[in-house]
């Protein structure tokens, strides 16, 4: 595993937890639909412009990033309608275990990784989970109901992160990306339509929506970017992590209190990066 590798998808994986911060945030405000059709719709644009400066497509790559994006939109509605019902700290360990989906699936396909690196990323993908762990809970009917979500989100976003590193891997990780947005704003747009939704913001919402999606997009390249450069087992692992940043960020700006439980699981993670980065 590559220094470049290690420093790429922890970087993806605090975007990410920035991102995810920000969509539960305007979850609460707005509908989840609405956040997450408008955010995806930001960063689409943004792609735009770089495919119109690159002017080249790589087929393989772009059907790779459908196959990611058709669980990275189904992922994302379930997370920011599980962020808006329940605690992040609830919501978040279980999302955090979609690492286990492209790590198996890699697992399977013949990626062999040292027993070393191997236990750093147990260790690490462990206390990514315990640190996000809180003691308060939402009522019972509404958590219920969060911890479904999330298990669903977790499902398919690991369908997202192993396709979209592997797409990466493979060809072109622009092509992965224009492929994965187009597939996931296609998921929520047939969302909108069956449940009738009505997609409506005030003028200030739409810079925040708009940098939720530009910092989900920075993630989702700087995982491809890590891919590239490391196996995808561990890649995965490392950018599973964003529940710390938002555990972090909640306990910052929510003044969500950090648990005793929850601090180890922040070091504990932190070690586990260590030992897998020198496995």
């Amino acid at each position: 595993m590559t220094g470049l590798a290690v420093l790429l998808a922890l970087a993806s994986s605090v975007c990410w937890g920035v991102a995810d911060f920000g969509g539960g945030l305007a979850s609460r405000r707005l509908p989840a639909l609405t956040v997450s059709s408008l955010s995806q719709a930001a960063g689409f644009a943004a792609l735009l412009v770089a495919l119109a400066v690159a002017g080249r497509v790589d087929g393989r790559s772009l059907a790779l990033g459908l196959a990611a994006g058709a669980g990275g939109g189904t992922g994302l509605a379930a997370f920011y309608r599980a962020l808006a019902l329940g605690t992040m700290s609830i919501v978040s360990p279980i999302v955090a275990c979609s690492a286990v989906v492209p790590f198996a699936i890699s697992l399977a396909t013949g990626e062999r990784p040292s027993e070393v690196a191997l236990a750093g990323a147990a260790v690490a993908l462990a206390g990514a989970v315990v640190a996000s762990i809180e003691e308060r809970r939402a009522p019972a009917r509404e958590r219920a109901q969060a911890v479904a979500l999330a298990g669903f989100a977790a499902l398919a976003l690991g369908v997202f992160v192993y396709f979209l590193g592997l797409g990466s891997r493979e060809g072109s990780a622009l092509s992965t990306l224009v492929g994965a947005r187009i597939a996931s704003l296609a998921v929520l747009t047939a969302l909108v339509v069956t449940t009738g939704a009505r997609i409506r913001v005030g003028r200030r919402a739409v810079a925040p929506l708009a940098a939720i999606g530009l910092c989900d997009l920075g993630a989702n390249a700087l995982f491809a970017a890590a891919s590239g450069h490391g196996l995808l087992a561990l890649v995965s692992v490392l950018g599973s992590l964003y529940p710390v940043t938002t555990v972090v960020l909640a306990h910052l700006v929510l003044r969500e209190r950090l648990t005793a439980v929850q601090a180890l699981g922040v070091a504990v993670a932190l070690t586990g990066v260590a030992v897998l980065s020198v496995g």
